[in-house]
């Protein structure tokens, strides 16, 4: 996997990744940032969350859960020194759908932390305290 980083000016910059993909980043305006894009650091918690979902879903999908929806909602705390890494993530998942099973749910949360999400286990295996939970709201089913 690859990626380049281009500065653009003052403290933004653009990647761009093997797939084509473009995407800005600035830093906070106390340093400069003209808030241009995420900052470097949210864009890795988002990263974790597109990881961690991408799983869920998936597993899901291959248990036969009749779902129409899910989210992550993620928490995060920042050492106060520099570096300002990450100490404690947190990440709620929101499952929507028809008959979804709350024993398939914390299955595929429990595969996603300890054996799937490549985000999630290098994050921890760095010191991180990561946490999940996950709530299930009923919906219709689809037609």
């Amino acid at each position: 996997m690859q990626t380049r980083v281009q500065w653009l000016q003052n403290v933004a910059f653009e990647a761009e990744s093997e797939s084509g993909h473009r995407v800005k980043m600035d830093g906070a305006a106390a340093y400069g940032g003209e808030n241009l894009g995420p900052r470097p650091m949210e864009l890795i918690l988002m990263g974790l969350g597109g990881c961690a979902s991408f799983d869920i879903v998936t597993i899901l999908k291959k248990a036969r859960q009749d779902i129409v929806d899910v989210a992550c909602e993620l928490k995060a705390e920042r050492a106060d020194e520099i570096p300002a890494v990450f100490t404690k993530i947190h990440l709620h998942f929101v499952v929507k759908g028809h008959g979804v099973k709350e024993k398939q749910v914390a299955k595929a949360v429990e595969l996603s932390a300890e054996k799937y999400c490549s985000a999630s286990k290098m994050l921890s295996d760095g010191g991180v305290e990561i946490t999940h939970d996950f709530e299930i709201i009923e919906v219709e089913p689809v037609a």
